[in-house]
């Protein structure tokens, strides 16, 4: 008998935590959403990669304090050799650094584990997409210590920036996640995801701290 044929629809999903109670509810819990498959649990950031290799996977959600290899670097190695599959980190560190070098890692989301399973849903879906979730107090803190340290002056945007996509290097300054700029510039997400990816070409714009500090420096937030 041949093997069913699986939806596309559906996102491939890796839990990874160290704790069994964390990680096995929290894959229970994820494997009751119509849209998506946990395909496999990881105790360490080796395991992850291991999974990952074994894929397809869509989309990790990745502790960062784990033995082995840690969810910053199994992030890094994914980024590096991996780039189709996305991480969104959940953790219970919300400091500066965990949230910097996360991000520098190539991470696409942070939540805390103060989110609820709506928003786990949310981010994992926002990230196999290709866009950016962030908890409100990780986007706070983000935003501080890049404002805490703004870039030289000297290094003006493009000219052939739209105005539109002025208008939303701005409201990211202002650290404002993509549900809310489309909300506030009456467009859909979609749209919202493709300003960026345009403006982040032509301004050879690096990540969403990156756009921050260039919003700062061109006196837009």
């Amino acid at each position: 008998m041949s093997e069913p044929t699986r939806n596309p629809q559906r996102l491939r999903v890796i839990v990874a935590d160290d704790q069994a109670a964390v990680r096995e509810p929290l894959a229970a819990v994820l494997g009751m959403a119509e849209d998506i498959d946990v395909v496999a649990s990881a105790a360490d950031g080796t395991e992850v990669l291991a999974a990952v290799a074994a894929g397809p996977v869509d989309v990790v959600l990745m502790d960062l304090r784990m033995p082995v290899m840690d969810g910053t670097e199994a992030t890094r190695r994914l980024t590096e050799e991996h780039p189709e599959v996305a991480v969104v980190i959940l953790t219970t560190f919300a400091d500066d650094d965990s949230i910097l070098a996360a991000l520098s890692a190539g991470a696409i989301g942070y939540l805390t584990k103060n989110a609820g399973r709506q928003d786990i849903t949310r981010a994992i879906r926002a990230a196999a997409a290709g866009q950016s979730v962030l908890d409100r107090e990780v986007q706070n803190r983000l935003l501080h210590t890049v404002r805490a340290k703004p870039p030289a002056p000297g290094q003006p945007l493009p000219g052939d920036i739209t105005p539109r996509e002025r208008e939303v290097l701005t409201l990211i300054g202002q650290g404002l996640p993509n549900r809310a700029i489309a909300e506030k510039l009456f467009i859909s997400e979609a749209t919202v995801k493709t300003h960026i990816n345009n403006l982040f070409a032509k301004a050879d714009i690096k990540d969403r701290a990156d756009a921050v500090r260039r919003a700062l420096g061109a006196g837009l937030a």
